[in-house]
């Protein structure tokens, strides 16, 4: 459990709603801080408001789960959880997918989903928002490493996305991943490129869309090393991808 990435969509992120600063004296800052400050605020404006959390003291109040780029998991009414389609900047996440965060323990909390049913896991490991109350399998611990998070479950597992866009939590999640990437790289050039964009794009419609461009140039780039850049150039050119706009 070195290893918090999840390897399966990339860096998991929680977003919280900015809280009104207060105005007080500041020191003068180094050039590089200010950088910092900067890259941040320009984050917050991207995401309609809403901060990346850093710490668990943040973890109180509204909340929503990130995956790739202001793509969030999003509550359905049977008490499941999808990835809801990427917003566009300056957007942040709908109500369906603002969760809340309530801090149980020194180290855990437990979230709320927007239909007021608090999340845990089933016999299968998959995530569900059906408790009325906070109970073991209903705690979460938040695990910050390296800028990267993931939410620890009561069983032991982490939190990931599955293909189908439905949260489940995975033992292993480096493992599986490695197997996951293996069988999305195998075939034609043009059936690996159809693997990606079904497990990255995600448009409203449910439709799927491929970039029309010359296939060759996904021929030559998986011979020059370069595919998979390819493909995420090919797919940013279609929108609605988790990692690019």
């Amino acid at each position: 459990m070195a290893d918090y990435a999840l390897a399966k969509t990339g860096k998991l992120k929680l977003k919280g709603e900015k809280e009104k600063s207060k105005k007080k004296k500041r020191k003068h800052r180094k050039h590089e801080d200010d950088n910092g400050e900067k890259d941040r605020q320009l984050d917050i404006l991207k995401h309609g408001g809403w901060k990346e959390i850093d710490g668990f003291s943040e973890l109180k109040g509204s909340v929503a789960i990130e995956f790739g780029n202001s793509a969030y998991v999003k509550a359905l009414d049977n008490g499941l959880f999808t990835l809801g389609a990427p917003h566009d900047d300056g957007d942040g996440p709908s109500p369906e997918e603002v969760l809340t965060a309530i801090i149980v323990s020194e180290t855990k909390i437990a979230l709320k989903s927007g239909y007021g049913k608090y999340l845990g896991i089933d016999k299968k490991g998959v995530v569900t928002g059906r408790s009325d109350a906070v109970g073991s399998m209903e705690q979460w611990e938040p695990i910050f490493q390296e800028g990267k998070l993931a939410l620890l479950s009561a069983n032991g597992c982490f939190v990931t996305l599955t293909e189908d866009d439905s949260l489940e939590v995975e033992d292993d999640e480096a493992t599986a991943a490695k197997a996951a990437r293996k069988n999305e790289d195998e075939g034609e050039v043009s059936q690996v490129e159809l693997n990606y964009v079904k497990k990255f794009q995600k448009f409203q419609d449910k439709k799927i869309r491929l970039f029309t461009g010359e296939m060759g140039n996904l021929t030559k780039a998986k011979e020059e090393g370069t595919f998979h850049e390819t493909m995420l150039d090919r797919r940013s050119k279609m929108k609605a991808d988790r990692y690019c706009k």
